[in-house]
């Protein structure tokens, strides 16, 4: 089954970051927004992979994201 989760990206001093708000505590980095892309991949698979094995519930993917415009 595959499964579309929201990730967040930010550029940091030193590459990027990311996380997913749908499942709490994957975080990553990379030194380009690639790199922190399939890094990120990984550790979603990863995470994912330990709760089935402890028996524990898949989160779905609830998370949404938007661009307001304000003025500034």
């Amino acid at each position: 089954m595959t499964r579309r989760y929201l990730i967040v990206v930010e550029r940091t001093r030193t590459g990027y970051s990311a996380y997913s708000p749908d499942l709490p505590g994957v975080i990553t980095t990379g030194e380009t927004r690639d790199a922190v892309e399939e890094n990120m991949r990984e550790a979603m698979e990863f995470h994912i992979e330990g709760l089935r094995l402890e028996g524990m519930p898949v989160p779905e993917p609830t998370s949404e994201s938007a661009w307001v415009d304000v003025a500034a």
